[in-house]
């Protein structure tokens, strides 16, 4: 494809990256508002008057040049305070977010003040945060050094809406549906109804307020081309606004409003597009025969929804923000892969969708290539000519694995072949699934801590856990497991009980009727998405982290149990030394027992058993929705935040160091037999462990892409993957000194994009520790 950045993207994303991000208390101040004035509806009802309030009220902008517009607030990349969801971390947090570690936000000083005067007091008590707080605080907390819960203080995310369905219906038909069902029913549907149609009828006037804004703009506007753009724009917001789209611009308007309302109504990360090259296809094809669109004018306005994807953010307290850092909307769109029918899928638009990402090298859309072994070379080489750019997009997902492991779940083959990605890495089907997949992640390696040392803490020798014995009563490798396995069993039960009270709360206080109304089957039952409505409702938990465990376990199985090299009580006080004075067994740790990552049969396999001893647990629960919890190996950013949490291991790793990245690549610099040696271990761990989403990080240097041989020799790398049915794999090209130098020069690097875990950051947004994880990763310079 001969196609090039336009200058209006080019001026579009220079305007997006110079602006300031601030906390935004705007919506917060209507959202309270609307409650006062309906304190005696029901929730959900509460909750669609607050929404349609924000859709009539919120200030809204646009540049002369887009051609895509909308967002939550009038500024680019403003973080939105939510008080449905969660105010007193705010307070406890406002004067500190220009100055945090991570993710920081300007604030007014006005708005703190307003804050703290008229919303704080309406919502104290009443927000999902403080209700849980006050229902299920002390557990939660109790368990937090080894579990840590999800969506406590937001709405629930990491959904791939029906966007097929949206287009094809839009805002009027889909309240003309809910009000006529509304006539037909009572109580609580009627209720769920009539929310629906409100929001809708807010999302209406949200898309004429564009239309009337941009038609303002162009009575003003001298420049004819930007003129006669405002009112093409104009006329497409006002339409969407009665009628379904029948234009490939029309099609993309209509999907950003979609997703800036769903925002809008839940203010949570990871809403995600899903397959835009399949849904997307017959607007774009139409316009093409009509001689209406070509190639370059379908890629400026896909550029300009890629401009859009960066514009939304997401406002975390600062305990999250170490656990999610570089702000991860989780924007996920899935190219390729293969039909309902099994056959490969490719047209024209999965090709516009590379080239937007290989022209603009943004973090947001986290742009995933679906491979299968059918995948054309053509697909293959093009999506590694974009990797190798360096924005660590796309990621691969393996059909291979995928598919079959989505069945064994219970999800039918249809709908197995049409999944998607949400937020990082995530697999769901679309239109279809409340699938929770972040509801908590589970530290293996804590577990591990506690086994060793009686059930306290190394780091505060606080007592966590009940004392069944330390590394030095065992008599047997057999012995640890045994306790091994009775702390993973006990923290599994208390974790199960929090993610069910989080799931009431979510319920009671947080119904999403907006999103409802995308969600196949909510609307056919009359039931919210958060109770239920969804055709599939799962919650997936992340095992954290494998490649640690496995590489503890084998050092304490070979060192002290087969071979006795360091003694029971020897290691032991090493570990609670932060092996200060026991440098040598600190060596032997790290030097004398193989390691994951490197094709040791032993090695990998007790990481996979332990994996899949918990996954095989797990599925014994039934959800507080009726569906299952299964099992995800991804750690977002939680590497660096869980492994401060953890005291000196036996795989030689200090007090406080990081653990491994990913959720299945090994710790770095310990994978020194190569990266097919990665592939083999890794493909030892079950596909079935990785339903909720499996994450492989790899980096290699940019010298290897720079030939067709380098091309050649990476595309069969990945039909490696492909066959050793490994589910995901993504890649860094980025030398180490380039990094190093954006530590310490970060004006020069502003642009410099890396992969953190399933997604995609500005390197020099992140903190110390987790740049500093990033560039001693290890790098490959041939396969």
């Amino acid at each position: 494809m001969n196609l090039i950045m336009t200058d209006k993207i080019v001026r579009l994303k220079e305007k997006m990256l110079s602006e300031p991000r601030y906390a935004s208390i705007e919506q917060a101040k209507i959202i309270t508002d609307a409650y006062k004035a309906n304190e005696t509806k029901p929730r959900i009802i509460q909750r669609a008057l607050a929404l349609k309030a924000s859709l009539k009220k919120l200030e809204i902008s646009a540049e002369p040049e887009e051609l895509i517009v909308g967002n939550r607030t009038a500024g680019v990349r403003y973080g939105v305070v939510f008080p449905e969801s969660g105010s007193t971390w705010v307070d406890k947090e406002f004067e500190t977010l220009p100055t945090r570690p991570q993710d920081k936000f300007q604030i007014k000083e006005e708005d703190i003040f307003y804050f703290r005067k008229e919303i704080k007091p309406y919502w104290q008590g009443k927000s999902l945060e403080d209700v849980l707080r006050s229902r299920y605080g002390k557990e939660i907390d109790e368990i937090a050094k080894v579990v840590k819960i999800n969506q406590k203080d937001h709405a629930q995310g990491h959904i791939c809406p029906n966007c097929a369905e949206w287009l094809h219906k839009g805002p009027a038909a889909i309240r003309a549906e809910a009000e006529a069902k509304m006539r037909l029913t009572y109580g609580e549907k009627k209720d769920f109804y009539e929310s629906v149609s409100i929001v809708m009828s807010g999302t209406q006037d949200f898309m004429v307020r564009y239309a009337r804004l941009l038609t303002e703009m162009a009575e003003q506007e001298s420049d004819e081309d930007k003129k006669s753009s405002m009112i093409h724009v104009s006329k497409i917001c006002h339409k969407l606004s009665e009628q379904a789209p029948e234009t490939f611009h029309e099609a993309v308007q209509s999907l950003w409003f979609l997703f800036v309302i769903l925002h809008m109504e839940s203010n949570a990360s990871s809403f995600s597009p899903g397959r835009m090259d399949d849904y997307l296809w017959e607007y774009y094809e139409r316009d093409l025969q009509k001689g209406v669109l070509d190639q370059q004018g379908a890629l400026e306005i896909l550029e300009c929804l890629w401009l859009k994807f960066n514009q939304i953010i997401y406002l975390r307290n600062a305990h999250s923000a170490k656990f999610f850092a570089g702000f991860p909307i989780g924007f996920n769109i899935a190219i390729g892969g293969q039909d309902k029918d099994g056959n490969d899928f490719v047209n024209d638009l999965s090709f516009l969708l590379l080239k937007a990402q290989e022209h603009l090298g943004l973090p947001q859309p986290n742009l995933s290539v679906r491979l299968h072994e059918h995948t054309s070379d053509e697909l293959l080489k093009q999506a590694i000519r974009v990797v190798a750019k360096g924005s660590g997009m796309p990621q691969f997902f393996n059909d291979n694995a995928v598919v079959p492991s989505m069945e064994k779940l219970g999800i039918s083959k249809a709908d197995a072949r049409d999944y998607a990605i949400v937020g990082c890495v995530e697999l769901t089907t679309q239109g279809n699934n409340l699938g929770w997949s972040d509801a908590a992640m589970f530290n293996f390696n804590k577990v591990l801590e506690l086994t060793l040392n009686g059930g306290k803490c190394l780091i505060t020798g606080e007592q966590l856990a009940e004392d069944y014995g330390d590394i030095t009563t065992y008599q047997t490798f057999e012995e640890l497991e045994a306790v091994f396995r009775r702390y993973l069993e006990e923290y599994m039960d208390k974790m199960i009980r929090a993610c069910e009270e989080v799931e009431k709360a979510h319920i009671d206080l947080l119904p999403s009727p907006f999103l409802s109304a995308v969600i196949d089957n909510c609307m056919v039952k009359g039931t919210d998405v958060t109770a239920g409505g969804a055709h599939y409702n799962f919650s997936g938990i992340q095992m954290i982290q494998i490649a640690n465990l496995a590489d503890s376990m084998a050092a304490v199985k070979k060192l002290v149990f087969e071979e006795g090299k360091i003694g029971k009580q020897e290691l032991l006080d090493a570990l609670r030394s932060d092996f200060k004075g026991y440098e040598i067994q600190r060596t032997m740790l790290l030097n004398k027992s193989p390691k994951y990552g490197n094709d040791v049969d032993w090695v990998d396999e007790l990481g996979a058993k332990w994996a899949e001893y918990f996954k095989n647990r797990l599925s014994h629960y039934t959800n507080y929705r009726g569906g299952k919890y299964h099992t995800g190996m991804y750690t977002v950013s939680a590497h660096v935040p869980m492994g401060e949490n953890i005291g000196a291991s036996p795989d030689g790793r200090r007090a406080g160091q990081p653990l491994a990245d990913g959720g299945m690549s090994p710790v770095y610099g310990r994978d020194i037999a190569g990266p097919t040696a990665v592939l083999k271990s890794v493909s030892k761990l079950d596909k079935n462990l990785t339903t909720n989403g499996g994450l492989l990080n790899m980096k290699f240097l940019p010298e290897f892409f720079r030939t067709d041989t380098g091309i050649d020799k990476f595309a069969k790398f990945l039909r490696a993957f492909v066959d050793l049915e490994i589910p995901h794999i993504q890649f860094n090209v980025v030398r180490k000194e380039d990094l190093i130098a954006a530590k310490n020069d970060p004006e020069q690097y502003r642009s410099l994009t890396i992969r953190v875990a399933g997604y995609t950051a500005y390197f020099t947004e992140l903190a110390g520790e987790l740049q500093n994880e990033i560039i001693e990763r290890t790098s490959y310079g041939d396969i």
